[in-house]
């Protein structure tokens, strides 16, 4: 890379990319004993709707898989949508690696699309079964091309136990790591109940993610899917995500585990810089209205540009402000296949949000940071 006077001689490596699970992945890959309960699909007018357990609505299909439409016709982005509209690249690894060379991205992290919203199914038992199914057909996905799709696991943690073995079996099938939810069932994340897990992603190396949209199912907590309400509890989905850094944050569990790491994709930046700043304030200003204090006078702030990352996708502001979070904590993502997506001009927008930007920080930013952390070449 020496000598690169601009971002088109940058490897581009997506953070934050997605599947578009195919139809028949529940019914194909999902433990028998659980097959009369898995996600399948019905046909509501002209769209396809995800259901699960009978008649739990969790996904549809529409603006989840409309890559490019936002450049080409953005009035016709829609929710809705139906299977036969799916790009191939949602489920197809040899057709999502021609987009990423259409769009000169050269590696990604690869994310669910309809299993982001499967933790509002209430059945714990026939989660554990639908995440499993879903690892498995991920391994599966990214086997033909190791070295370019790095899939990360979802792991159910109303049982940290079991999640614990996940963890290490999604390893041993060649996952890159882990996804949690931003708002688990029990307690935040500085509960001592989570210590196993933090202990084994520390020893197995594996990277711990909350990505946007994946709040666990609570009696009355989540309200039906495409009601108004559920539609502010959308909106505000990054207070569950910063309750639970800020929690984190303010104990000692990256004290104990200094090698963990924890990060959250698709909230974009902006909203750290003002929320690490209020955390070390208050931590100095306010030091009798807490019993804890982290050793070394370290901050807060410290902790999260030692152990966690942040994926974001065209935060302008967030990059002005990137000091504040720390250049190595940031990773770009393109978030395809879905209508939001930089697909097909990937190279066009981060050259434009890194305008300015000196052109080592670029490189970490656009792809070192992201291959450092999921080990990839």
């Amino acid at each position: 890379m020496e000598g690169a006077t601009n971002m088109s001689d940058y490897k581009l490596i997506s953070s934050d990319s997605h599947v578009m699970e195919p139809k028949n992945l529940w019914l194909d890959w999902i433990d028998p004993k659980y097959k009369d309960r898995a996600p399948y699909i019905k046909r509501e007018g002209d769209f396809d709707q995800w259901y699960a357990d009978g008649d739990v609505k969790f996904g549809v299909v529409g603006s989840n898989t409309q890559a490019g439409l936002r450049f080409e016709n953005p009035e016709d982005i829609t929710v809705e949508g139906n299977y036969e509209e799916v790009r191939k690249g949602g489920y197809d690894p040899h057709e999502h690696v021609r987009d990423m060379d259409v769009d000169s991205v050269s590696a990604g992290v690869i994310y669910p699309s309809m299993g982001l919203t499967t933790w509002v199914i209430p059945s714990s038992d026939l989660l554990t079964a639908v995440f499993e199914a879903y690892n498995n057909w991920l391994a599966d996905f990214c086997k033909p091309y190791p070295k370019r799709l790095r899939g990360l696991g979802m792991l159910n943690l109303d049982s940290v136990e079991d999640g614990v073995k996940e963890l290490y079996r999604i390893k041993d099938i060649g996952l890159a790591g882990a996804m949690i939810p931003q708002r688990p069932v029990f307690g935040r994340y500085d509960h001592p109940m989570y210590e196993p897990l933090w202990d084994s992603a520390e020893e197995c190396g594996m990277p711990l993610a909350i990505h946007i949209g994946t709040s666990r199912w609570i009696p009355g907590g989540i309200t039906p899917f495409g009601t108004d309400k559920g539609l502010v509890e959308h909106v505000n989905q990054e207070y569950h995500m910063k309750d639970n850094i800020v929690a984190l944050l303010y104990s000692d569990v990256f004290d104990r585990h200094p090698d963990l790491r924890i990060g959250v994709a698709e909230y974009e930046i902006s909203w750290a810089p003002y929320v690490l700043n209020r955390m070390d304030r208050i931590y100095n200003e306010r030091p009798t209205k807490f019993n804890f204090r982290h050793p070394d006078d370290r901050m807060p702030s410290d902790y999260f540009k030692s152990n966690m990352f942040l994926s974001f996708q065209e935060d302008d502001l967030g990059i002005q402000l990137r000091e504040y979070v720390g250049i190595n904590t940031l990773m770009w993502g393109s978030d395809y296949p879905h209508a939001e997506s930089t697909f097909p001009k990937s190279r066009e927008i981060v050259d434009r949000i890194l305008d300015g930007v000196p052109e080592e920080e670029k490189v970490l930013i656009a792809g070192e940071n992201c291959a450092k952390m999921f080990g990839i070449d």
